[in-house]
C-alpha cells in the first residue's frame, strides 16, 4: 500500500506526535478519497489537579518559549499515524481487537520532563516520559504491530520513548527548553503536591481513532 507522510499543521486532534528516542515525529497525510489517517492510543483522563501541574509548566516554560501552546487532548501513542484505506477499516479494528482481547489494566509513571522534536525540526513538544510500565508499553505495541504489518503499514518506532505530550510549539525551540529550563520543569513536577499518585496511571483502555471515527478497546 501506498503512504505518505507530511507534517501535520494544527493542534489538538490534529496534532498526533509519536516520537522516537532521538525526538518527536509528526505524522499526517494529504487529503485522499477513500483514505483515513489511522493512530491507536492510549487516551490519558485529566484530573483537576493535572491542569494545575500543566499550568505552572506552561507558565515558566513560556518564559524561556512565549508560544508555546497546550495540547487540547492527552494521549500515549501506540503506533504512528498511518493512511487506512475505508474499506479495511472494520477488519483492521478486528485485528485490533483480537490481539489486544487478552491484555490487562495496568499502571505507568510518567514523571520525567522531556523535550522533543519531530523529524523535519518544524515542532517541539514537552511531555512527560514514562519511567515506569515500559515493559508492557512495549507488549502493546509488538502486538499492535504485528495487526499493522498484516495491513502493511509502518510499524511503530525502535526503541520509543514512550511519553504523554503537553505543550507543543511551531520550529525547533528544543535550545531554550533543554538545560536550564528543562531543570525548572522537572523540579516543579517533583515538587508538585501529590504528583506521585497524580502522575502514577492507571490505563483501562485503548483507543483507535481512524478518520472521525473511535473505536474502544477495554483491558481487563
Amino acid at each position: 500500500m501506498a503512504w505518505q507522510a507530511l507534517v501535520l499543521m494544527g493542534v489538538g486532534e490534529a496534532v498526533s506526535d509519536d516520537s522516537s528516542r532521538h525526538g518527536g515525529r509528526i505524522r499526517g497525510f494529504p487529503h485522499e478519497r477513500g483514505s483515513w489517517a489511522t493512530h491507536v492510543y492510549l487516551p490519558y483522563t485529566v484530573q483537576e489537579e493535572f491542569l494545575e501541574l500543566l499550568e505552572l509548566l506552561l507558565s515558566r516554560a513560556r518564559t524561556y518559549v512565549s508560544s508555546l501552546a497546550a495540547m487540547e487532548q492527552f494521549h500515549l501513542s501506540l503506533s504512528q499515524c498511518v493512511v487506512l484505506r475505508y474499506h479495511w477499516i472494520d477488519p483492521f479494528v478486528r485485528c485490533l481487537r483480537e490481539r489486544l482481547a487478552t491484555f490487562h489494566r495496568f499502571f505507568c509513571v510518567a514523571d520525567q520532563v522531556k523535550v522533543y522534536t519531530n523529524q523535519n525540526k518544524t515542532r517541539t513538544f514537552i511531555g512527560l516520559e514514562v519511567s515506569a510500565g515500559h515493559f508492557q508499553l512495549l507488549e502493546l505495541v509488538s502486538e499492535v504491530d504485528r495487526v499493522l504489518e498484516e495491513f502493511d503499514l509502518p510499524t511503530f518506532y525502535k526503541d520509543p520513548s514512550f511519553h504523554i505530550s503537553l505543550a507543543w510549539c511551531v520550529g525547533d525551540m528544543s535550545g531554550r527548553l533543554e538545560g536550564q529550563c528543562l531543570r525548572e520543569l522537572q523540579d516543579i513536577v517533583d515538587g508538585f503536591e501529590d504528583s506521585a499518585l497524580l502522575l502514577r496511571v492507571q490505563w483501562e483502555e485503548i483507543r483507535c481513532k481512524s478518520g472521525n471515527k473511535y473505536f474502544s478497546f477495554p483491558l481487563r
